[in-house]
């Protein structure tokens, strides 16, 4: 592997791509935040007075259902609004262009956005869950959803912590429940959340993409956070061509060949050598 460098030769990392058979993308939430999606992650990482990682918890949850459901149903409403970006449609973009070749391009995320998926990609592993599922607390259903709002009950909850949302309280049968006739329990998002375990068919299906691929693209991730911090090494250990994308180099450019510094959205089409005019 090449050293580290500022930025990297664009020609002879598009020579590599085009040699490669199983490419695997791994993103992160640099490639929302060009779109306008908060990463509630590190300072200022703030929603109303609460840290918003606070928020992300089942005992949070079982704390207080009500001000859980407002922070990610603000979310659900401020993602509905956003558009995915060239990052997104580039990728998309190979994925239709491998159709029917030997050739396939896989996305394993760490967002939960789902802007992969309303950009046209269909090889998208969420390893963190989806903003726009829901799963029972009693039965384990999970119902895809994009109702906005998910209920009349948390229609136009604000960001603003002021008198009128600092104490607002949303009655547990006001909040999202269960159609299943028998069950009619309460709902949660499906999403992973701190203290929780990934789920094992889902790391499964990760660690295999990634043992098969030729090349891995290190996407608007820091990859600190388990597992994914683990990923870009265990491929370069490989031997495998690894490129990062990233507005300033991390932790995991140590171990990667190629550096492209920069927005996502810029960087990306010009090293696949994709007409953004295309997207």
């Amino acid at each position: 592997m090449s050293q580290h460098r500022r930025s990297s030769d664009f020609t002879k990392f598009r020579e590599l791509f085009e040699n490669s058979k199983r490419i695997v993308a791994l993103t992160g939430a640099g490639v929302s935040a060009e779109c306008g999606v908060p990463t509630f992650r590190g300072p200022g990482g703030f929603w109303r007075a609460y840290q918003a990682t606070s928020l992300a918890t089942p005992q949070a949850f079982a704390a207080d259902p009500s001000l859980v459901w407002q922070f990610y149903e603000y979310r659900r409403q401020l993602v509905a609004t956003k558009l995915p970006n060239n990052a997104h449609k580039t990728l998309a973009y190979i994925e239709r262009q491998f159709e029917g070749s030997d050739r396939k391009l896989s996305i394993v995320t760490q967002n939960v956005d789902e802007l992969h998926r309303r950009a046209g990609s269909k090889n998208v592993l969420e390893i963190h869950g989806r903003l726009f599922q829901i799963r029972c607390t009693k039965c384990h259903t999970v119902e895809d959803n994009t109702d906005n709002p998910i209920v009349p009950a948390l229609a136009n909850v604000s960001p603003i912590d002021n008198d009128e949302t600092k104490n607002k309280k949303i009655k547990i049968e006001d909040l999202p429940h269960c159609k299943v006739p028998s069950c009619k329990a309460l709902q949660r998002p499906h999403i992973v959340w701190f203290n929780e375990s990934l789920d094992p068919q889902v790391l499964e299906e990760a660690d295999r993409l990634l043992s098969e691929c030729d090349m891995l693209l290190v996407i608007g991730t820091s990859s600190i956070v388990y597992p994914a911090a683990m990923f870009a090494p265990q491929v370069a250990a490989r031997g495998v061509t690894v490129a990062e994308f990233n507005l300033e180099p991390t932790s995991a450019s140590r171990t990667n060949g190629y550096f492209f510094e920069g927005p996502c959205g810029q960087t990306l089409p010009r090293a696949l050598g994709v007409d953004e005019n295309k997207l």
